[in-house]
């Protein structure tokens, strides 16, 4: 397993404030957007599958302010000022994973949730799914482990421990379960 050392985050990076329509408000910075009860941005989330139909998990690095070393989807972050969902997610793959992928947007959805004293996620994010035949590279400064998981493993495991898994990656799931699954197969040899 190769990894790689860039500092890609930053608590200063400027994130895309928006209303409950996902209407631009302005511009914060992330260490703001995630004070407190945190304040609505727009995030993103990415599912990737590989030629055996399996799906690319990460943990979290310990570094993380966030959910740090908690088990999560392959890439999640949030676009830059000036920068749209999709360009985003790609740039995040090359600094987070070193792959490339085709997305394709699935849905976009709301949501808070709040981490032990540290702060907050509070997020209208886009999820997107893409397949990916690229050798992993990751981010030391981003991923603390990885590794590629059946679906049925990988759903018997987040029934088994659902503590070790992050909130939005359990919202989302559910969410291409009940309404997307059609689309999500497609990815499967």
């Amino acid at each position: 397993m190769k990894a790689f050392s860039e500092v890609v985050s930053f608590d200063d990076e400027s994130l895309i404030v928006v209303c409950e329509n996902n209407k631009v408000l302005g511009y914060r910075s992330k260490a703001d957007c995630h004070a407190g009860e945190g304040i609505l941005h727009r995030a993103f989330s990415v599912f990737i599958f590989d030629d055996k139909g399996r799906l690319l998990l990460q943990q979290r690095s310990a570094s993380k302010d966030l959910w740090p070393m908690f088990w999560s989807n392959s890439c999640c972050s949030h676009p830059r000022k000036g920068e749209v969902e999709i360009d985003a997610a790609g740039r995040r793959l090359r600094e987070e994973l070193n792959i490339s992928a085709t997305l394709h947007s699935l849905f976009t959805f709301q949501y808070h949730s709040r981490f032990e004293d540290r702060g907050s996620e509070r997020e209208m994010c886009e999820v997107f799914l893409g397949h990916s035949a690229d050798i992993v590279q990751v981010n030391e400064n981003e991923i603390a482990a990885w590794k590629w998981m059946d679906v049925s493993e990988f759903e018997e495991d987040l029934i088994r421990n659902p503590g070790c898994y992050t909130p939005w990656l359990k919202i989302e799931w559910q969410a291409m379960r009940d309404h997307h699954w059609d689309v999500v197969e497609s990815y499967f040899p």
